[in-house]
């Protein structure tokens, strides 16, 4: 690649014959902008005008239709993953003696789907920075809507028993919501102006908590239905968690047609496809732009493909190479560890509601199995309705005012707090006011919400490049399902140590820890309101473009001022060297 001078005039260069510019053409190229629209600087240009387009544009249908297709994505998630909470206890009652599922075959249950979203989380993630996001984006939900199908159908045989069954389909489950995770994040951050991409994100992922309170209605609703065949009967529970699991294939199937015709963002057509014109097109389309001015014409039955040769190629030495600065690495292991510490006490809690409602009796664990499971789907919704769903909206209305950081840092340190109240005065609080209890839970769920739980799902979709973001948004993702295991495996082996749900308190204590953790970890992670994902990603200074050093690319200027992504010109419509005079053309 020819050295750049940015004060020497620009060349007029034959698009058809210059082969820096790598262009393809199928059957007759079309006409398009010549000269300088077609050199090294022209193509920077476009390319920072293009992603101006999408930072800068009015929030409009698309952006809500965009959050509306994600969000419904999550909402299923949720409701499949936690209405596990309210079936376990059903099961036991249905199929086991003295109405209590084993505890090993209550932990492959749950824990199961963990692993299955640890495989599609990192399997997905890597396959949409490879294969593209829309290619990959409803195959997910189709995945979900299956293995749902399989565990509200699953029975007992000879050769495999139910809780065997219900296991094999969450762990497939898992990857089908897995995969939702580093997708959804990718596509709404790269389709979103630069000022609400925070709050369309959190948006997003607070469709979580309509999922997680649905998951108790449904099972209100059920169990007042089925009340006197349940009384008569505790076998009719069967039809009770049987409809409440197969209810979640019903929002995946209105969801997975919007996600199979999403276009691709033009973040991937730019900067992996290396697609000039179709991502003008694109941003085009998305926008409703009239075509007519300066964006590029082309014949319908002919396409140019016009690809820029400095954009960076992802590969394994170059995905180490970048990781492997501590810049670079600082925030994937921030986001990651951030995420691993907040999973261990979320899923720690949510996964085994109905175990600490028990402990503290408002679900009574003798009697009437219709008011257990009553009481239990009751208190579900309460602090779902107390503290997770408000969490999550109030940051999606705060995260562009108050930044994702302070979000995160105040909801570590509250949930820290509150769980060490919980943990070391755990009967005392009990004995004296069970309502109070069930408030500082409530509490718990509050800050968890309107802090890392949502923070942790929103900042690694923004801080990697385009070729990495979402294989790193898909590692961070993992770390904390590997956070939801070791809650789990935990949970279950140590809750009952010391008699029934005696260790329920230090486990409490054990949470207050990894919040003390996840607090600390958050100060490798930048404040990520209000920049671009390009400065986010540090693309604006990377020492290496396409292997070759940047002083080479830029001899004598300043070396970030010369990167193609350099978020600087952004919006730089004119062509004007670093000392800002303008560049002669001929």
């Amino acid at each position: 690649m020819s050295t750049y001078d940015p004060t020497a005039p620009t060349t007029v260069v034959d698009p058809y014959t210059d082969p820096t510019l790598h262009q393809d053409t199928i059957e007759t190229p079309a006409h398009h902008q010549q000269g300088h629209d077609d050199d090294e600087y022209g193509l920077r240009n476009r390319r920072r005008e293009a992603l101006a387009k999408i930072d800068n544009a009015a929030f409009g249908w698309f952006h809500i239709r965009a959050c509306l297709v994600a969000g419904v994505g999550f909402f299923t998630d949720a409701y499949d993953l936690f209405a596990i909470n309210l079936v376990t206890p059903m099961i036991g009652m249905i199929y086991y003696e003295g109405g209590i599922l084993p505890a090993d075959l209550d932990l492959g249950i749950k824990v199961s789907a963990s692993v299955g979203t640890f495989l599609g989380q990192i399997g997905f993630g890597y396959l949409a920075d490879r294969l593209g996001r829309k290619r990959m984006y409803g195959i997910e939900l189709m995945i979900i809507i299956v293995a749902t199908l399989g565990q509200s159908l699953s029975g007992e045989g000879p050769a495999i028993s139910l809780p065997a069954a219900l296991i094999v389909w969450r762990l497939i489950l898992g990857v089908g919501i897995g995969g939702d995770y580093p997708l959804s994040a990718v596509i709404t951050s790269e389709f979103a102006t630069t000022n609400r991409r925070g709050a369309m994100m959190a948006a997003v992922f607070a469709m979580q908590g309509f999922g997680f309170l649905t998951t108790g209605l449904v099972a209100v609703i059920l169990l007042a239905a089925f009340k006197s065949m349940i009384n008569e009967d505790t076998s009719n529970l069967d039809y009770v968690w049987r409809i409440l699991v197969g209810f979640g294939c019903i929002p995946a199937l209105v969801a997975v047609y919007f996600r199979l015709t999403i276009p691709e963002t033009p973040r991937y057509v730019l900067d992996i496809e290396n697609d000039v014109n179709r991502a003008e097109r694109d941003v085009a389309k998305v926008l409703k732009e009239d075509r007519s001015g300066d964006l590029v014409k082309e014949d319908v039955n002919k396409r140019v493909i016009l690809s820029n040769p400095a954009i960076v190629k992802g590969s394994f030495s170059d995905f180490r190479q970048y990781f492997s600065k501590w810049r670079n690495f600082k925030v994937l292991f921030g986001t990651s560890m951030a995420w691993f510490s907040l999973d261990v006490a979320f899923y720690g809690i949510g996964l085994n509601n109905s175990f600490i409602l028990s402990s503290i009796n408002f679900s009574p664990t003798q009697g009437s199995d219709w008011a257990t499971n009553w009481n239990a789907a009751i208190g579900q919704i309460i602090i779902v309705l107390l503290g997770s769903i408000p969490g999550y909206w109030v940051t999606v209305f705060t995260i562009e005012h108050l930044g994702r950081i302070k979000i995160q840092l105040l909801g570590f340190f509250m949930s820290c707090v509150l769980f060490c109240i919980l943990g070391f005065a755990y009967y005392q609080i009990r004995n004296t006011s069970i309502p109070l209890f069930i408030f500082l839970f409530t509490l718990t769920q509050f800050f968890q919400n309107f802090g890392p739980n949502a923070t942790t799902f929103v900042i690694p979709g923004e801080v990697f490049p385009t070729r990495y973001r979402s294989t790193g948004h898909g590692i961070a993702a993992g770390s904390g399902k590997l956070g939801a295991i070791v809650a789990q495996v935990g949970f279950s082996q140590l809750k009952d140590r010391g008699g029934h749900n005696a260790f329920l308190p230090q486990l409490l204590q054990i949470f207050a820890l990894f919040m003390l953790v996840g607090f600390g970890v958050t100060f490798l992670i930048p404040e990520t309101k209000g920049r671009t994902l390009e400065e986010l990603s540090n693309e604006d200074d990377e020492e290496n473009y396409c292997g070759q050093p940047q002083n080479e690319l830029q001899e004598g200027s300043d070396s970030s001022s010369g990167s193609l992504n350099n978020p600087r010109h952004r919006n730089v419509q004119s062509h004007y060297d670093d000392n800002n005079d303008p560049v002669t053309e001929k």
